[in-house]
């Protein structure tokens, strides 16, 4: 190593044992780092604030691949609803996502840590670092050569560091409906709808335990809305057929950023990645395979460098953000612009045919129905993908 191992306690601190985190920690203990991973939970399952949904590209070309097939359901369609409940349905060839028992993926990747010689420590919090020479002094840890937050969207690294902090927002929540399961299984139900959802949508989704459904919407820290997911699922229950007498039994909600890349992000050895850095689709679709891909690239580049074969992973962190130009374009368009009217009126145009696929299949062409479907008679016959 480039550095006299001897003087730290370890090779690297990561804050936060979601996706990004536990990219960070597994790609830099399997380099041969000593990696500390500090999570504040005593179960990595509970208390969760995503929707666990996995685009394809995490599903192949990451460690998520490994996951055990019963926490995973695949979707390979999306059926986007208009305000008035008409809906069409899409595709791209061989695209899919998959839906999870998000508690139970939560606590393999954990056990995941600990087999690859991650010292992960559940129920200790981060409080706080301090520079020591080239490394940092992180309370209860000690001496550490590198620092990583992947605690959030309201980072305590961030904070204690003085890295950019994330400002925009949407707020999320979600139900869980265990034992559910919907006629359409294999479609991710979106809803467009500036009463229940502006800024962002609804959805419901089959997962494998049962049903989640949920509502993202435009965070103001002054004028805090609060979501009405219920009137929500009253009004879309009948359409995507979710039985009305099943009651949720678990509630997830969460801040959402989606403003891009904090400014700055690394500094003098200390690096955020995941939600903490704004690496998170400001449209928010494939967030875990972002989140993932670039706390991979952070490990990787910790460990190089202090193998002594890499620049500064700094750097790297800085280069390895995603700018999400495109989709950011789209969010403002989407703050400023969102009547229910056009969506309506325009739901099989070209343009929002190209929007839905920015957002979902990620430039992928789409085929979608030619006619639309009245609310509650679903196209059943819509081909499956790939």
């Amino acid at each position: 190593m480039n550095h006299d191992s001897r003087s730290y306690d370890c090779d690297l601190v990561v804050v936060g044992a979601s996706f990004a985190g536990a990219a960070c920690a597994l790609a830099a203990a399997r380099a041969g780092l000593r990696v500390v991973v500090l999570e504040r939970k005593r179960d990595p399952g509970e208390k969760l604030r995503t929707t666990g949904i996995v685009v394809k590209e995490a599903a192949e070309q990451t460690w998520l691949s490994r996951a055990p097939a019963g926490c995973l359901h695949r979707v390979e369609r999306v059926r986007l609803y208009s305000p008035k409940l008409r809906s069409m349905a899409l595709s791209a060839p061989g695209y899919y996502f998959l839906t999870t028992d998000t508690p139970r993926l939560m606590r393999w990747l954990a056990q995941d840590l600990v087999r690859h010689g991650v010292d992960l420590r559940l129920g200790a919090s981060f409080t706080q670092a301090e520079r020591d020479g080239e490394g940092w002094r992180v309370e209860g840890v000690g001496r550490a050569r590198f620092l990583v937050g992947a605690d959030g969207a309201k980072s305590r690294v961030a904070e204690r560091t003085g890295l950019g902090r994330t400002h925009e927002f949407l707020y999320g929540i979600e139900y869980e409906f265990p034992g559910a399961s919907l006629p359409e299984s294999g479609a991710l139900h979106c809803f467009v709808s500036k009463r229940y959802a502006p800024g962002y949508i609804g959805w419901v989704a089959q997962n494998p335990t049962g049903v989640q459904a949920g509502l993202a919407l435009r965070h103001d820290a002054e004028h805090a809305r609060v979501p009405d997911i219920d009137g929500f699922l009253e009004r879309v229950r009948g359409v995507v057929g979710l039985d009305p007498a099943i009651a949720p039994t678990a509630t997830r909600a969460g801040l959402i950023p989606c403003g891009g890349p904090v400014f700055p992000l690394a500094r003098d050895g200390v690096m955020l990645t995941g939600d903490a850095a704004g690496i998170v689709s400001p449209v928010t679709a494939g967030g875990i395979h972002s989140a993932w891909a670039h706390g991979e690239t952070l490990g990787q580049a910790i460990a190089l460098h202090a193998l002594g074969q890499g620049p500064a992973p700094e750097t790297i962190a800085r280069d390895a953000a995603p700018r999400f130009r495109r989709k950011r374009a789209l969010r403002w368009a989407f703050d400023h612009f969102q009547f229910d009217w056009p969506f309506d009126l325009l739901l099989h145009s070209a343009p929002l045919r190209w929007a839905a696929e920015q957002v979902y299949f990620h430039k992928r062409g789409v085929r979608g129905a030619d006619a639309p479907d009245s609310a509650g008679e679903l196209d059943r016959s819509w081909p499956r993908g790939g």
